[in-house]
């Protein structure tokens, strides 16, 4: 795909330089994705060439080809690894849903997509609202180190809450009886429903967050520069194609951030 330029490549100028700098410091953009079974507004799967494919692995793409740079992509079963990764400085950029924890490691810029996490239960599970899941009886799966997990915990504080490394995982597990419910968010919920068959999404949600654009902490330039890049992709239409282009289409751009 081919993709546009909606920001200004960093002049030669030492501010462009700086930006640079501190957008690839090793010349190449290090982008982190995360990786699961079925592809997502968030998550990517790998291509027959051992690529990941995928709207945060387009917007990378689009990103690095604005710099001039190329791209190295770091993909992680989950993105409690991306946010290690991002804060030690061993990638350069990446997507991931926000919580305060999360701000405290990391630097955030706009949001392109809002999630609302809920779980997914199996047909034969007399588990009929999100309330039926807050006892002690009840074990729910979550991503582990995810803000999804932590806002489910904050959410059920009497559900047992399992962690998994992986969707597959968390899926596995309510496929084979050893919880009664997985939360993710509903959109990518929908995506495995099929593959359990009765299971049903339960109404309401346990928590929302954007999924948003982030840098290491002390790189205020390349801050600034991928928030504006970002707010520009939505602005432009790019999202929402590729959100279309990966079947979405009913997935919705989160609305600009941009001050007014």
């Amino acid at each position: 795909m081919t993709h546009p330029q909606f920001t200004q490549p960093p002049s030669t100028s030492v501010e462009g330089q700086a930006t640079r700098s501190q957008l690839a410091p090793s010349g190449v953009i290090k982008f982190g994705v995360v990786f699961a079974p079925e592809m997502s507004n968030f998550f990517v799967v790998k291509g027959g060439d051992g690529q990941p494919r995928g709207v945060t692995a387009e917007l990378g793409k689009a990103l690095a080809t604005q710099l001039g740079v190329s791209i190295d992509f770091y993909v992680a079963p989950n993105s409690g690894q991306l946010t290690d990764a991002l804060e030690s400085g061993v990638i350069d950029v990446a997507f991931m849903p926000v919580d305060e924890e999360r701000r405290r490691r990391v630097d955030f810029g706009p949001s392109y997509f809002v999630l609302q996490a809920t779980g997914l239960v199996r047909g034969d599970s007399g588990i009929n609202a999100i309330a039926d899941l807050d006892k002690p009886s009840a074990k729910v799966a979550g991503i582990a180190n995810t803000t999804t997990i932590r806002g489910t915990a904050r959410a059920l504080p009497s559900a047992t809450i399992v962690s998994s490394e992986t969707v597959g995982e968390a899926m596995e597990m309510l496929r084979g009886g050893r919880v009664d419910a997985v939360s993710l968010s509903r959109d990518v919920l929908a995506l495995y429903q099929a593959g359990i068959p009765g299971s049903r999404i339960l109404d309401g949600h346990l928590h929302s967050a954007g999924i948003a654009i982030a840098v290491p902490k002390k790189r205020p330039l390349a801050l600034s520069y991928v928030s504006e890049f970002l707010e520009n992709a939505k602005a432009s239409g790019l999202v929402r194609k590729l959100f279309d282009d990966a079947g979405l289409v009913n997935d919705k751009v989160a609305p600009s951030e941009s001050a007014s």
